[in-house]
């Protein structure tokens, strides 16, 4: 069993599945601190200074502490229950940033990938002159009229 499990794990595909997970892991932290740290300052200053991830709506108070909270950070300390949109807006942003780079490195994977086309081949068929039936290169009469063809 452990042979069969050693044959199954050296295969291609999965190694190359584990390559790109361990990849994609790490690229997924290069997007999120691009998103968080190079793209939402900006975008945020943009809007009106607004920092996303202290977007929020308050469902519920804390009991610790009164409305209004400075911060996601103090809302949440006080206990009370929000919906945070701006971190699902961080992540929304994120995922289209790493959705955009997926295609591009596969676009470029593919434009390196293309192969040439191969010739085309030689005609197999000919068009009867008569009646416009399709009919074997080699043939010497028109199977649907019977007429005559010539070399």
């Amino acid at each position: 069993m452990l042979k069969e499990f050693k044959e199954f794990a050296m295969k291609g595909n999965v190694v190359d599945m584990a390559v790109g997970i361990i990849v994609g892991g790490a690229f997924g932290t290069i997007v999120n601190t691009l998103v968080s740290q190079v793209l939402m300052p900006p975008l945020g200053l943009l809007i009106g200074g607004v920092d996303f991830t202290n977007l929020y709506l308050i469902l519920k108070e804390g009991s610790k502490a009164a409305a209004p909270y400075a911060a996601l950070a103090d809302a949440t300390a006080a206990g009370a229950v929000t919906v945070n949109y701006g971190l699902f807006l961080n992540s929304v942003i994120s995922f289209l940033i790493m959705a955009f780079a997926v295609f591009l490195l596969v676009k470029a994977i593919n434009m390196l990938r293309r192969e040439e086309k191969a010739p085309p081949l030689a005609p197999t068929t000919k068009e009867c002159p008569y009646c416009l039936s399709i009919v074997p290169l080699k043939a010497t009469r028109c199977s649907s009229c019977t007429s005559e063809l010539g070399k």
